[in-house]
């Protein structure tokens, strides 16, 4: 499958952003979701296509322990979430990667499982990394109870009354995964398996499957032991409380390398965004119903800052500047548009410099919400054929790669690497979990094994090995001498028709943030309620405010 390719008029181009104001970290780390978030993809087009969902088991006990199936009915295939509810020890209940032991595990099963099929899954998913699954299942995941919420939830609904508000919207989730793996993981079916099928050949839509129909088991869950509790008393959750439950997802330094490891994939992401903002920028009027769709998507934005807490430093001046941004905007809106030959450009120029990063990024996803029709074409142009980052051009002169590395590594040049700080730290895989690392180069044992994310590092020590060289060799010749450079030669050249396929920043630095990359993958998700609780730890929220399968009939995602 060959990756898509732009081919945008002169008039958007011109609106597009460069990528070194894109890709720097802090950036990406005030990054928000979307209309073309991946989550938003797959409702869409789960709506658009009819697909029906049916739950053709639901085998748990009074305690909450047991087993249930989930089916997606698409148009052409069938999907079935595979869940296991356990009974899990308050001392066992851990988020952290080395746990072993989960309140609910569950595996997204291609097709429709046999009763073998169910009774080989009940023996492996539980065991999670110790087990091992089949290319029958395309994704592999773990919950854990919010365990406060859960049962106050369980409580109130088996005395026939619902949820208090604010419990909920202090957590806004009754489970959070810990995990949520595929593309190979374990035994799990390959990329390749699904790359061509259209349902769910966008990026992570396997994923997002399974998290959407997790949502699904965790309501269920709680009224299934709100009845086995209160009996007769007993209610379910009424359509808005159970709506503003999403699922919970705690994750940790194993994702921040994802953007770095898939430059081609990283690229298209950024593009896609930037294109979308560009296209509404490039318009000549702005037309009452978007306008209206705008002050619509404030309201909700205002909305979520308000619910959203953090205890991090960093995190809680951030939300301080996003909720006093989403004021400004909301102030500039009131007079906004005034004549001009491109009203949504005034309002973008407007926010670059009167707000800070985190209000930016939060008014480009206000701007595009409301624009349906101009950019939600672009989710298709988001998933890529990595096999091309796998090639060296060795017929490339060195004078060409040089120019090049000029040309979109010039802000790889400027780092000092002699100053200890700027290669502070490096990046390793655990022994025992296999999952990335950080340590600081001066004080940790490990550097030997250190991981190739310095990219910055990497190609201002291969532009340094060319700089003796003849111009017209070609850089083949090069590479039988010095093979230690095929990795970074291999990033020049992907970097060359792909200008946003690099985090233009130090990611060996002392004083980087990973939950900078983090967070933009996450928002690339669909992740609301970014809650950091270190720089390298970090809890959001999926689908909250979401539709459920049983709602489609009578609201429209989009």
């Amino acid at each position: 499958m060959n990756s898509p390719v732009f081919t945008p008029s002169l008039d958007v181009t011109l609106f597009r952003r460069p990528p070194d104001q894109v890709m720097k970290l802090d950036r990406m780390g005030s990054t928000h979701p979307t209309r073309l978030s991946f989550l938003r993809q797959l409702l869409r087009r789960i709506k658009a296509e009819g697909w029906r969902f049916d739950k053709p088991l639901w085998d748990i006990d009074d305690k909450g322990v047991g087993r249930a199936i989930y089916r997606a009915i698409g148009p052409i295939r069938t999907y079935s979430l595979v869940a296991f509810a356990h009974e899990l020890p308050d001392e066992m209940r851990s988020d952290r990667v080395i746990a072993t032991a989960w309140d609910a595990t569950f595996a997204l099963f291609d097709g429709e499982p046999s009763p073998e099929d169910i009774d080989r899954l009940e023996a492996n998913v539980p065991l999670q990394e110790a087990g091992r699954i089949t290319q029958r299942e395309l994704s592999l995941s773990r919950a854990n109870r919010s365990v406060r919420l859960f049962a106050h939830v369980v409580e109130r609904l088996s005395q026939g009354m619902q949820p208090d508000p604010a419990e909920i919207a202090a957590v806004g989730y009754l489970m959070r995964t810990t995990a949520v793996y595929g593309a190979g993981k374990f035994g799990a079916a390959d990329r390749s398996v699904i790359a061509d099928r259209e349902e769910i050949r966008g990026p992570f839509q396997a994923e997002m499957l399974n998290v959407w129909l997790i949502r699904n088991f965790c309501t269920d869950l709680v009224e299934h032991l709100a009845v086995a509790k209160g009996g007769s008393r007993a209610v379910r959750l009424d359509r808005d409380t159970r709506r503003t439950l999403g699922v919970g997802n705690s994750t940790g330094l194993g994702m921040a390398p994802f953007l770095v490891r898939h430059p081609v994939l990283l690229n298209n992401w950024m593009l896609a965004r930037e294109e979308a903002l560009a296209r509404v920028r490039a318009q000549t009027d702005a037309d009452p119903v978007c306008i209206q769709g705008l002050h619509d998507a404030l309201a909700d934005a205002r909305r979520n800052a308000a619910l959203w807490r953090s205890e991090h430093p960093i995190q809680i001046c951030k939300l301080a500047d996003l909720r006093a941004d989403l004021n400004l905007i909301g102030e500039k809106l009131n007079y906004w548009p005034q004549q001009g030959a491109h009203p949504w450009d005034d309002l973008w120029r407007w926010g670059e410099a009167s707000l800070t990063l985190e209000g930016q990024e939060a008014l480009l996803a206000l701007i595009l919400e409301p624009h349906a029709k101009l950019i939600d074409d672009l989710g298709d142009t988001m998933s890529a054929d990595e096999s091309i980052a796998a090639c060296i051009d060795g017929a490339m002169t060195v004078g060409n790669l040089r120019r090049a590395i000029c040309d979109h590594f010039q802000w790889a040049l400027d780092i000092d690497f002699a100053d200890p700080a700027n290669s502070a730290r490096f990046w390793y895989v655990s022994e025992e979990k296999l999952e990335p690392r950080l340590g600081f180069r001066h004080c940790d044992d490990g550097a030997a094994l250190e991981q190739p994310l310095g990219i910055a590092r990497l190609v201002s020590e291969l532009q340094e090995a060319l700089e003796q060289l003849d111009e017209d060799a070609p850089i083949a010749t090069f590479l039988m001498r010095c093979p230690q450079y095929r990795y970074a030669v291999r990033r020049v050249q992907i970097a060359i028709d792909h200008p946003f396929s690099e985090v233009r920043d130090n990611l060996i630095k002392a004083d980087m943030l990973p939950i900078d990359l983090m967070r933009c993958k996450l928002a690339f998700f669909g992740a609301s309620r970014f809650d950091p609780r270190s720089d390298k730890w970090v809890r959001i929220s999926l689908f909250q405010n979401m539709p459920y399968p049983d709602e489609f009939s009578d609201r429209n995602p989009s």
